[in-house]
């Protein structure tokens, strides 16, 4: 996309979403709002009192079984695990997933229409009770996944050390996201030695690598009349089971009651499911791994509004989050 500027390729993104419209018998004229734009393109569908989101892929991310097992996944969730998920709508020619193009480029894009789900964020001034509460969810969805049986055509990605910061990095390597007149990169790096080393260490066993979600904000968890509903699977993947906790701490790291906040969670998770000590002690290690995936996807995704936001702070906020790593101050109970 570098041949058309960001409002161009906005309007381009927009012309694929409404051209999509009538492979569900969706009015080409119904209403169209752009709600959110990173991996993907997300737009709000209004038609009268009907509503639906409309997520158009970007290229050369997932596949088209990569797509279609996240979908079922989602669907095996709400089926066998009574996880509220968005559903994913079949075309009019009974796919979920439909490839569209439009103009300027012949590429198709991937398209999925979900239905509207209601509901509200957590309240951010309450993050004890939300963080209890997304323990409790992700602990089901981790029991779901170790026994689930993956359709044949299963694939997602890995979110390993190398799937993050190898050869071919998901969302590119922490290192390209570092500002480069940010002191402190040498910390940063001790960080990720020593990160390394322990993650070798603790493994990839049944009970503690599976597929997971990967990106557990509050932000993709919605509440409607006291039933949680959880959102945007598009990066889940197979990972650490505990790295779910570590990316529902994203941009919150350093909070001040950061321990009571991650304390929250294991306690809601222990309403569900077990965790040993071993599991418990490698948290720290997990959200500095994540810490650095974030840093590394904004360096690949300068152009984004979110990336423009992080700016020179977020750098400098992970120089600090390294320091407390490396002295054992992070998450100091976990120690």
């Amino acid at each position: 996309m570098n041949a058309i500027n960001e409002p161009q390729h906005k309007d381009y993104l927009a012309r694929v979403a409404r051209s999509a419209l009538p492979r569900w018998n969706i009015d080409a004229n119904a209403e169209l709002r752009l709600i959110s734009l990173s991996e993907n393109a997300m737009f709000l569908v209004s038609h009268g009192p009907l509503k639906w989101v409309l997520r158009v892929h970007r290229l050369d991310y997932h596949s088209i079984n990569g797509v279609r097992s996240e979908l079922a996944w989602m669907q095996a969730l709400r089926a066998d695990a009574g996880v509220e998920t968005p559903r994913a709508l079949p075309g009019q020619d009974g796919e979920r997933v439909q490839h569209v193009c439009a103009a300027p480029f012949p590429e198709p894009r991937m398209v999925v229409l979900f239905d509207f789900i209601a509901g509200v964020q957590p309240e951010p001034d309450n993050l004890l009770d939300a963080f209890d509460q997304l323990g409790s969810i992700t602990a089901r969805m981790h029991l779901h996944s170790r026994q689930w049986q993956r359709p044949a055509f299963f694939e997602r990605q890995v979110w390993d050390y190398e799937g993050a910061f190898g050869e071919q990095p998901i969302w590119g390597h922490w290192r390209a996201g570092f500002a480069r007149q940010m002191p402190g990169l040498e910390v940063v790096e001790r960080a990720d030695a020593l990160m390394r080393q322990r993650l070798q260490r603790y493994g990839k066993g049944h009970e503690r690598f599976g597929l997971i979600h990967t990106d557990f904000r509050l932000a993709n968890l919605l509440v409607d009349e006291g039933e949680a509903k959880v959102l945007d699977f598009d990066d889940c993947g197979f990972g650490w089971y505990l790295y779910d906790v570590a990316s529902s701490t994203t941009f919150i790291e350093n909070h001040a009651d950061i321990d009571s906040i991650v304390a929250a969670w294991v306690n809601g998770y222990r309403q569900v499911a077990t965790l040993d000590a071993e599991d418990i002690a490698e948290i720290p290690t997990l959200m500095m791994f994540r810490r650095l995936i974030i840093l590394g996807w904004a360096g690949s995704h300068p152009g984004t509004d979110l990336a423009r936001e992080m700016g020179d702070a977020y750098s400098a906020e992970t120089v600090e989050l390294a320091e407390k790593y490396l002295s054992g101050r992070l998450l100091g109970a976990c120690q």
